[in-house]
């Protein structure tokens, strides 16, 4: 069974600058946990199939011009009924009046009734855009996480592969730090997977022998970043003699993580590889993938073409 996350909704006023008309007295423990938003539409004309009372309620023009229609009495018994569902909170947009009835049920069934300055379509948006982020499902993984070259990197390995001595050396060549040792990754979409680094070791990174170091000081605030998509996944491996490491790049591996399907590599670790290079052509080169042109598929198609062969067969 998933998890169900949650955040309290005197957050989400403070982060989309939501003013309150009425806030009942346990306001600070009303936790939102859907996020979904809706209009509630049919549900004003008495039509409640599928609503749901966890989604925050967004009341634009439409809904407002509906209910200034009505007599005070049937406003009354509309907006009564609605109430009595109690969604999680109610928002009127664009500075939009708030009616009295609103108010008076919304008080009886302790319903917080907040207002926007936004747009309905803009204040839609942004709220399931946050809360998208905040409520995504999540997973905490044992590695490094750097933007190279604007791609997202996530570094795996054993402890003392290196992984943290690497992206030291990718800081400082330009590129910055996400999170080290623990990479704490969220879904936020169908296709997207976004990392970030617990709060309590943002920005720090170990390394043994040294000790704990603060890599924005040490290197200015250009050299970190609270998040960043993940593009890559790179497995830090001890070289095995012996092994067969692919040479050519034909190969396209993924790593299922959080139900999302990440293109991933794996670079044999031994004395002399310079690990810092080798991940910033890692990034320039899954860019270049995603962008239409794979190098290694069109290396062989013209040695295929050379030999006489059918490209068409690679």
């Amino acid at each position: 069974m998933e998890e169900i996350y949650s955040i309290k909704l005197t957050k989400i006023m403070k982060e989309m600058d939501l003013t309150a008309l009425y806030l009942p007295e346990n306001a600070t423990d009303i936790e939102v946990t859907s996020p979904d938003v809706e209009r509630p539409g049919l549900a004003l004309t008495g039509f409640f199939e599928k609503y749901e009372n966890t989604r925050i309620q967004i009341f634009g023009r439409a809904e407002s011009a509906y209910l200034e229609e009505l007599s005070p009495a049937e406003r009354d018994t509309h907006v009564a009924n609605f109430m009595k569902l109690s969604p999680v909170a109610v928002i009127f947009s664009s500075d939009l009046p708030v009616f009295e009835e609103v108010l008076k049920h919304a008080k009886l069934n302790g319903i917080p009734v907040l207002t926007s300055h936004r747009r309905t379509s803009a204040l839609l948006a942004a709220i399931i855009a946050y809360l998208h982020v905040q409520l995504a499902p999540r997973i905490t993984r044992h590695g490094v996480l750097v933007e190279v070259y604007g791609e997202g990197i996530l570094i795996l390995g054993d402890s003392g592969v290196g992984k943290s001595e690497t992206a030291i050396e990718l800081v400082k060549r330009g590129h910055r730090l996400i999170a080290d040792d623990a990479v704490e990754i969220k879904r936020v979409s169908a296709t997207t997977l976004v990392g970030s680094a617990p709060e309590i070791i943002r920005h720090y990174v170990e390394l043994r022998g040294i000790g704990i170091v603060d890599i924005k000081r040490l290197f200015g605030v250009g050299s970190v970043k609270d998040t960043e998509k993940i593009d890559l996944v790179v497995n830090l491996e001890p070289w095995v003699q012996g092994k067969m490491y692919d040479r050519l790049g034909i190969d396209n591996e993924t790593i299922d993580i959080l139900g999302i399907n990440v293109p991933a590599i794996t670079i044999p670790v031994r004395p002399g590889r310079n690990l810092a290079i080798i991940l910033e052509i890692a990034a320039m080169n899954n860019r270049q993938k995603r962008m239409g042109y794979n190098t290694a598929l069109e290396f062989s198609k013209q040695l295929m073409n050379q030999m006489g062969g059918d490209p068409e067969e690679i």
